[in-house]
């Protein structure tokens, strides 16, 4: 099975370069949208986008003829007291600078830890690999957010890297195979 993990399109909270999450349910901005059309997707028989504003209009943008399905596991991360919020706003905050600390694996305060976030991610990925094997659906986008990307890549990409080696901005994908018989 070949998987296609898109980034969302550009949003105002990415040009300001702030922790947008779970808690900021923003629209693409019209960059955004314009960068998305003018690149070139992969055809996909089946699309799954998180819940999130940006990655349904992004979803849209694509696949504008294609059947969606919303997974709301498939979220962001949670940032927490941290949504929103620019390095710059939060570059002297003690909770900032302790959660910087530990190589971003704490919880954001009342957020989201990488290792929660991690495990709901995995957790909707098998159900989306689940839905997919059952109607047996060989090719599917999963239009996402980058965390979400980087918590799947971490898992199951190759070469293995750390987390954060799967970064990509926003309208760009990944493609991962998956073999059905061993997954």
């Amino acid at each position: 099975m070949r998987l296609y993990l898109i980034r969302h399109g550009l949003t105002q909270g990415n040009q300001r370069r702030a922790y947008i999450g779970a808690g900021t349910d923003e629209p693409l901005c019209d960059e955004g949208k314009a960068q998305l059309l003018s690149r070139e997707y992969p055809h996909v028989d089946l699309v799954f986008a998180s819940p999130m504003k940006r990655c349904k209009m992004t979803a849209e943008c694509i696949y504008p003829n294609q059947e969606t399905v919303v997974c709301d596991g498939l979220k962001e991360m949670d940032f927490g007291d941290f949504e929103g919020k620019t390095y710059e706003e939060l570059k002297d905050c003690p909770a900032y600078l302790r959660w910087l600390g530990q190589n971003g694996e704490g919880a954001f305060p009342n957020g989201e830890s990488k290792q929660m976030f991690t495990r709901r991610i995995l957790g909707a990925f098998r159900e989306c690999i689940t839905y997919l094997r059952q109607r047996q659906v060989q090719t599917a986008a999963l239009v996402v957010h980058g965390g979400t990307i980087m918590a799947i890549m971490e898992e199951y990409g190759t070469p293995k890297g750390a987390y954060y080696r799967w970064q990509v901005i926003n309208g760009e994908f990944v493609e991962l195979t998956i073999d059905i018989e061993k997954f």
